[in-house]
């Protein structure tokens, strides 16, 4: 006995393979594209790149002079407790208060000093950093848009616990940063 379809199943089973075709082909059409993802090593950017070995090269700099500012108060203080320890049999006591006084004077010296050069170092490695911060990402977006990419991660910063070094375009970034980026004249002696 050979199965026969009624017109009412045959219209069910036709309806439902056409919303079964048609769903299928929205979910296809609906479908975003792949992502294509890419990371950068910031780290690398900042040392690598001109602009970034500038920032870091001035940052030292400044480190450096206020360190040797902070050493040379010190120092100060040192030659005056000495000064104090050395005289203590032979100076009146009327002087050794005084080099005492000098010692309080130069230490609330040192600690002041040594705050203000703190903030003075924030506040220029934010302003320098923040300068290269500017700088590189135009051009991240460039290199972005030209490579397709759907996300770029900053690969140490962002979460990410692992990415193929085949994803990372640190060194495009770096070209193309250092290309963009004009050279600095050379500090004067």
């Amino acid at each position: 006995m050979a199965s026969t379809l009624s017109l009412p199943r045959l219209a069910t089973w036709a309806l439902g393979a056409l919303l079964f075709c048609g769903a299928a082909d929205l979910a296809a059409q609906a479908a975003p594209p792949a992502a294509k993802i890419a990371v950068i090593d910031v780290e690398r950017i900042l040392t690598e790149s001109e602009a970034g070995k500038r920032a870091l090269a001035e940052l030292t700099a400044l480190q450096k002079s206020k360190q040797e500012q902070g050493q040379a108060l010190q120092a100060e203080i040192n030659q005056l407790k000495q000064k104090a320890l050395d005289g203590k049999l032979a100076l009146a006591e009327d002087k050794l208060r005084e080099i005492e006084v000098q010692v309080e004077e130069k230490t609330i010296a040192l600690q002041r000093f040594s705050d203000d050069a703190t903030r003075e170092l924030t506040k220029r490695r934010d302003d320098v950093l923040g300068a290269v911060e500017q700088g590189i990402f135009p051009v991240i977006n460039v290199v972005g848009k030209e490579g397709g990419y759907t996300l770029i991660f900053n690969k140490f910063r962002s979460g990410l616990l692992y990415a193929d070094e085949a994803v990372d375009i640190t060194e495009t970034v770096i070209q193309r940063y250092n290309a963009a980026t004009p050279a600095a004249a050379p500090a004067p002696k």
